[in-house]
């Protein structure tokens, strides 16, 4: 029986790497901008997928399942608030990034402030990836793929043997990819691997329900709602994993540096065709982002149920689901899109490092005079030795204490929050100098080495809420103090037509509708009935306090576009005045 999960694992694999091919096989990758940012021609289903599949893995669809059986629904934050940030990307973040023309994030940082600022950044990222997100991804998709396939039982060797080769196969071929296909193969490849994941995610719970329910979806519907409606409690009391309180100020800080900021997540949008396009795709993902909570965190309820809580590990829930309900006959279609999960994620950070180095670190500071085909032959060297390091890590997380996952996410709070800071204030600010945000970082790693000693106890969402204030107005006093001698002026590089998607506007209030109506029906007045009044007062609080920042959000940009318009009447004015005057 084997062999047919094996079997439609292969097929299912190899057509996705043949069209991926096949889609790239034109594309000049000589170039930089050919091989970093897919020659600039994503469209946005393309990007919509690369980042869904980006952004999702195999640590999101087990670990996320495993804390709902734990906890609840509260963990469906972490998804359902990701669109906030995501419209913020689409109106404020991507359209000054396509006329800027970067290919990185330090990119416009250099452009900002110094060479200086962008090389500590970059490194920040690399570091970032190499020591903690890359091993741990090939960890985890090692661990789901043992489990789907019992090749520890099967080849009779150690878990730790099966981590050192499942993660060699997946360097291997996240290397190809990368290597020979640049970033248009990894976005193509993601785009088909994200219809399997929506295809495969949304049966799971599907097929879970008619096992609740002794083979009546019926049935299992009522048992979901009715057997235990606390767990279906998406509003978070100051307990949880995700207090309310956090939605809008220090999970909204997080979600904004991931999605507009990090570099393995947005350079799938600096490679769109257009901004419109660009636009598409980062809105069409954040619709997408609102409905994951019913693959991502629903199963884990369903599980609660089904084993009446008793499983030991709660990480297990989403395995033990999928292995329980799924026919035999889709266990390698599904083992195939996890897989793509995996590899997808692999990929995003991996383009992403060698971007990093390659425009960053190799050419501002050991060869400035590189030639392209240079710059992409050196990513493609950095690409292999960064994978290797990744595999030979990879299983050496075995002998960690358990939990280390979630405390170098922890830990990623060093830098994430400064990095926001750097990108928002430089584009709201004129005169802050390139010693700002280095004054910034400093401050930063102070603060939050030191709430880990004092603070330990108090959940880090609630450290973020007050650090990303911080962090801005340690930039804004530098910049009074030692205000920098020429104002700063963005740079129109003219490289993509930056005229935006004309329905992007009427597409984010239902995208906010469509968010607010998920949480309404997972709270108190709606399936989790009975779960207290606080929550249902926290509910009530948490949609005006959205419902204020969409209003401010409305007349910021109002204000901007009006500003923006006479500007242009001002430009279009002079010529006339200078004439009359001659």
């Amino acid at each position: 029986m084997i062999w047919i999960i094996l079997i439609s694992f292969i097929a299912y694999t190899a057509i996705v790497a043949w069209v991926s091919w096949y889609k790239t096989r034109k594309t000049d990758l000589s170039s930089s901008d050919g091989y970093f940012l897919g020659g600039r021609s994503l469209t946005g289903i393309v990007i919509a997928g690369s980042l869904v599949l980006t952004n999702l893995s195999t640590e999101q669809m087990v670990g996320l399942n495993g804390q709902a059986f734990g906890e609840s629904m509260v963990v469906m934050a972490w998804e359902v608030t990701s669109p906030i940030a995501l419209i913020f990307m689409a109106f404020i973040f991507l359209p000054r990034y396509l006329k800027a023309g970067i290919s990185t994030i330090p990119d416009f940082l250099e452009q900002r402030y110094d060479l200086r600022t962008r090389q500590i950044v970059s490194i920040l990222f690399l570091l970032g990836y190499a020591v903690a997100y890359l091993p741990t991804v090939l960890y985890s998709g090692a661990l789901v793929l043992d489990s789907i396939f019992s090749l520890s039982s099967i080849g009779g060797i150690s878990q730790f043997s099966t981590v050192m080769l499942v993660a060699l196969a997946i360097g291997i071929i996240g290397c190809c990819y990368v290597i020979f296909g640049g970033l248009r193969a990894c976005a193509i490849s993601d785009t088909i691997n994200g219809i399997g994941l929506i295809i495969g995610g949304f049966m799971i719970p599907f097929l879970a329900l008619f096992a609740l329910g002794g083979g009546s979806l019926v049935e299992g519907v009522d048992k979901l709602l009715h057997a235990n409606p606390a767990k279906l409690n998406a509003i978070g009391n100051h307990d949880s994993s995700v207090p309310w309180t956090v939605l809008l100020t220090g999970l909204l800080f997080n979600n904004l540096f991931y999605w507009c900021t990090n570099q393995a997540i947005i350079q799938r949008t600096l490679g769109a065709k257009n901004l419109a396009e660009g636009q598409k795709g980062v809105l069409f993902a954040g619709f997408f982002k609102i409905f994951g909570a019913f693959f991502l965190v629903l199963p884990g309820i369903i599980a609660y149920l089904m084993y009446d809580g008793g499983l030991k590990n709660s990480d297990m829930a989403y395995p033990a689901l999928v292995t329980e309900v799924l026919p035999l006959a889709l266990s390698g279609f599904l083992a195939a899109v996890l897989f793509g999960a995996i590899l997808s994620s692999f990929n995003g950070a991996l383009n992403s490092s060698i971007t990093l180095f390659t425009l960053d670190i190799y050419r501002p500071l050991f060869k400035p005079e590189a030639e392209e085909r240079e710059l992409v032959k050196v990513g493609r060297i950095f690409a292999g030795f960064l994978a290797a390091v990744a595999v030979v890590v990879a299983p050496f997380i075995i002998f960690a204490p358990s939990g280390l996952y979630y405390y170098l996410q922890e830990m990623f709070g060093f830098y994430n929050i400064p990095i926001i800071a750097m990108v928002v204030v430089g584009f709201f600010s004129k005169h802050v100098p390139a010693s700002a945000p280095k004054i910034t970082i400093l401050v930063h790693i102070a603060v939050y080495a030191l709430s880990k000693f004092f603070l330990g106890n108090v959940n880090f969402l609630y450290v973020l809420s007050v650090l990303f204030p911080l962090n801005v107005f340690v930039m804004v006093l530098v910049g009074k103090l030692r205000p920098r001698a020429v104002a700063y002026e963005l740079y129109d590089s003219k490289k993509v037509d930056l005229k935006p998607w004309k329905h992007a506007k009427v597409f984010s209030v239902f995208i906010l509708v469509s968010m607010i109506g998920v949480y309404a029906f997972f709270s108190p007045i709606g399936v989790a009935r009975g779960s207290g009044d606080y929550s249902s007062m926290s509910f009530v609080f948490m949609l005006a306090t959205l419902v204020l920042i969409g209003g401010v959000f409305w007349f910021w940009r109002n204000t901007a576009m009006k500003q923006k318009k006479l500007e242009q009447h001002n430009e279009k004015a002079t010529p006339s005045l200078k004439q009359s005057s001659i």
